[in-house]
């Protein structure tokens, strides 16, 4: 089974996730330490310069000019509890039924934010940011060891905007985002199960033959293991983002925010490895060229889904303010993922995903208690894309999740300060029962054919710091 499938299906699914704050799918978890600390419901709030990836008609708000570089640190707990697993033949995969922190201990990404008040009506900004990434790493003999064995994800974002400031009512904003993404992804070959086909269906008798002819030690066949796949793939994405913002009164806003879709070619090779899997270098190029499987150039064409989000904010006096951000996300775009493997006889790994739209919802407040420290704090739920059990791929093993954050504002100086910020996600239970539709043997498609069944069980935790300054 082909790695580059599994590259380009985690390509996908994070592009889903890259257009909202908080998103699920392959969503990072916060591209801004400030709104972190409000479960990202403070799209209207327009504080700082990070509104240029919430709202960039925001910018039109902020004097002088601004800096905002931040640190966000993920740290996941994640086990996995097989429950029967099976090979194309329907006999179990065996391997190892747990899996415990298969996710790395932590994952840190970096966020950049400046803004630049031209005059009374015009503002510019830049934005840099990692919209999504994800990091899976599992044993290689593990029960799922046929879908998916480590993945990583990685991606940026480079975001120029520009606000105008229309009244005092009304703002304006546009950005143009440049985005990049990486992602390699490896998996076992299920050679055994291959073999022990052949020889219930009556061919494994001229495989043997074969293996003599060449002067190979059949024999080998007897403690036959797994072969490997790995793949790669990267590309540069071009969309844009558009923001409103309407102020009825002093310290009320009204927001609306739109990121459109990015179409990437992802582009890369996959490489195949029978080299391990007996002892015998001459069975193991018989199985080899007996597999159909070749080095080859691999793409796969994607289309992320855009995002749109109604936020708002409102101060009820001069200590406490509310806010709130309801996004949706066009998840639907993500049906099938067709793999091509570039001049090779090989046909197409086809992923189900058939993702579903999906809704988040987050509420958040500040408190002043003092002329230097802003208290934050929030709460949300957000969706996950993944339509059922059947459904659920061991590259994404997503499910709803409730978050709680806490965050701070600490003015250093008039012109300085630093913001910090902690989360907690709750993920409920996932299950699985992702079967893949090809199976070994076929030209018409690529795939081990197995089913993985089990459930994952994960929390997290995001720590943020940032520091602020004002020119």
């Amino acid at each position: 089974m082909n790695k580059k499938y599994l590259t380009l299906i985690i390509t996908a699914a994070m592009a889903t996730v890259s257009a909202t704050a908080g998103a699920s799918g392959y969503r990072f978890g916060s591209q801004s330490v400030s709104s972190q600390g409000t479960a990202e419901a403070n799209g209207a709030e327009a504080a700082d310069a990070s509104t240029i990836f919430a709202n960039p008609a925001g910018l039109s708000r902020l004097e002088g000019r601004q800096l905002m570089t931040g640190l966000t640190a993920l740290v996941p707990h994640s086990t996995y509890s097989d429950s029967g697993s099976t090979r194309f033949t329907g006999t179990t995969t065996g391997g190892q039924k747990l899996q415990d922190e298969y996710a790395p201990k932590a994952v840190a990404a970096p966020s950049l934010y400046y803004s630049h008040k031209i005059n009374d009506q015009w503002t510019a900004g830049f934005g840099s940011f990692v919209p999504y990434g994800a990091n899976l790493s599992y044993d290689w003999d593990w029960a799922g060891r046929y879908a998916l064995t480590d993945m990583k994800l990685t991606a940026i974002a480079l975001n120029p905007s520009v606000s105008f400031k229309l009244n005092e009512r009304h703002s304006f904003g546009f950005g143009v985002t440049a985005e990049f993404m990486k992602a390699s992804l490896g998996q076992n070959v299920d050679v055994p199960g291959s073999v022990a086909a052949s020889q219930a269906a009556g061919t494994g008798a001229a495989l043997i033959r074969q293996i003599v002819a060449l002067g190979g030690n059949p024999a080998a066949l007897r403690s036959i293991s797994d072969g490997r796949a790995e793949v790669e793939g990267k590309d540069w994405g071009y969309g844009f983002n558009v923001g409103y913002l309407y102020s009825p009164a002093p310290g009320t806003r009204l927001g609306v925010a739109y990121r459109s879709h990015i179409d990437h070619n992802l582009g890369g090779g996959a490489d195949w490895d029978f080299s391990t899997v007996t002892t015998d270098r001459v069975v193991n190029g018989v199985i080899e060229a007996a597999s159909h499987h070749e080095d080859s150039a691999a793409l796969v064409k994607l289309r992320t889904p855009e995002t749109l989000s109604i936020n708002g904010y409102h101060e009820f006096d001069a200590q406490w303010a509310g806010m709130f951000d309801v996004t949706w996300t066009r998840n639907s775009r993500m049906q099938n993922i067709n793999i091509q493997f570039l001049d090779t006889d090989n046909g197409d790994l086809v992923i189900r995903q058939q993702w579903k739209n999906t809704v988040r919802v987050a509420l958040g407040a500040n408190y002043k208690l003092n002329e230097r420290v802003m208290l934050r704090a929030g709460i949300a739920h957000d969706e996950a894309p993944v339509r059922s059990d059947a459904l659920r791929h061991a590259a994404l093993p997503d499910s709803d999740r409730n978050q709680l954050s806490f965050g701070a504002n600490w003015k250093l100086s008039p012109k300085s300060s630093i913001d910090v910020a902690y989360t907690y996600l709750d993920f409920k239970e996932a299950s699985s029962s992702y079967k893949n539709d090809c199976r070994p043997g076929l030209l018409t498609c690529t795939g081990n054919g197995e089913t993985t069944r089990g459930s994952w069980q994960t929390h997290m935790n995001l720590l943020g710091v940032a520091y602020n300054y004002q020119f």
